[in-house]
């Protein structure tokens, strides 16, 4: 069946067009050029942070903030296993351990009393993933994380545009790592973003995503760093898209309100915030009430031309994870119950009804 209403896609209806045609005019198209101090300054303005770093994707992005703190062989990073793939990958690179932990019913973010438990003398800090647009408890994070003298890393891939108390995620961590994958609220088709508000932290970003190359002495290098830079005409989508953020955001809510409002009454429960969270709903998303509804749904769904996916596998689940058995019943419970509906803010009105009710047509038959 062809995909009439995919699960996700850019909008790319700004200056993107112009500003990579600038891009393509000047000839800096790589690693340098005016549009990536630009993007890089007019983020960390936006989500109210002191420094921001770009970098080629929202993966390099984690491992980078890794690598700047020193992470290695014979550390331990608590994470939680519900998260995409992505950030415990980033762990293993570093040659450190990643600790799993469980999720909360109501949220779907990480644990912080499991959190908690896990905190060893090995352990050098905690990773706050946010999950679908919203928000982990980042106050009893810090708290941990202040007590036990650990790093605190925010995984802010899918919460652009995501709040705490007022404040944006990102904001709250020793240093923080974002996506701009094709199906973020913003995108820059791949890209990512370090941010935090310690000079030295950024200092070391800029200085490891470079290829560790000395500021004083040219074609100097002093350690192993990465080519882990942004692009200019990645930098160039990005900012046009940054110009947008404000109302893809509000669209996305509305979307939200829409499937929560045409939903009500159905076996499904929808992604709700916790108190103080301005869920920005990177991802709309649902819960069946029996995990062997779930496929079924999605089948259905996918017949009628409608594109859906299902909520991230927990980590420990997999094989290259799963040499020591472990039992998180929430993220479990959760990872098989989830799908994530159609959520881009291109989305219309009519879209997301005709959604709601095939998925009311569904259960209707008797599934």
């Amino acid at each position: 069946m062809e995909i009439r209403i995919p699960v996700y896609q850019p909008s790319l209806t700004g200056n993107e067009k112009k500003y990579v045609n600038e891009c393509l005019d000047s000839t800096w198209i790589s690693s340098k050029g005016k549009f990536i101090s630009l993007f890089e300054q007019r983020f960390a303005d936006h989500i109210n942070v002191k420094y921001a770093a770009s970098v080629s994707n929202g993966t390099v992005a984690i491992h980078l903030a890794l690598v700047v703190l020193g992470i290695g062989p014979g550390d331990e990073v608590i994470v939680p296993t519900l998260t995409y793939i992505a950030s415990v990958n980033a762990i293993t690179y570093t040659g450190a351990k990643a600790v799993f932990v469980d999720s909360l019913a109501d949220t779907w973010q990480m644990d912080p009393h499991d959190v908690a438990k896990k905190i060893t003398i090995n352990t050098k800090a905690i990773m706050a993933v946010h999950l679908y647009g919203s928000a982990c408890d980042m106050d009893a994070l810090k708290e941990l994380a202040d007590k036990h003298s650990i790093f605190l890393i925010e995984d802010c891939a899918e919460a652009i545009g995501t709040e705490y108390k007022g404040k944006h995620v990102g904001t709250f961590g020793d240093i923080a790592a974002f996506s701009f994958f094709g199906n973020k609220t913003i995108t820059t088709g791949e890209g990512g973003m370090v941010v935090s508000n310690n000079q030295t932290i950024y200092d070391r970003s800029m200085h490891y995503k470079g290829q560790g190359l000395s500021k004083h002495r040219f074609y100097w290098h002093d350690v192993v760093g990465y080519n882990y830079r942004m692009t200019n005409i990645c930098a160039a989508i990005g900012l046009a898209q940054l110009e947008q953020i404000d109302g893809f955001v509000k669209r996305k809510c509305e979307i939200a309100a829409l499937y929560q409002q045409n939903l009500a009454g159905l076996p499904v429960a929808f992604h709700q915030a916790a108190a103080g969270v301005k869920h920005s709903y990177w991802m709309c998303s649902i819960l069946v009430d029996r995990p062997v509804t779930r496929d079924p749904l999605m089948q259905f769904l996918g017949d009628k031309g409608i594109e859906t996916r299902p909520l991230f596998y927990p980590v420990h689940t997999m094989p290259m994870y799963a040499q020591k058995f472990q039992k998180h019943p929430i993220a479990e419970n959760l990872g098989w119950r989830g799908i994530n509906l159609p959520s881009y803010p291109g989305l219309t009105n009519d879209n997301v009804l005709e959604v709601c009710s095939t998925i009311k047509l569904f259960f209707e038959q008797g599934n």
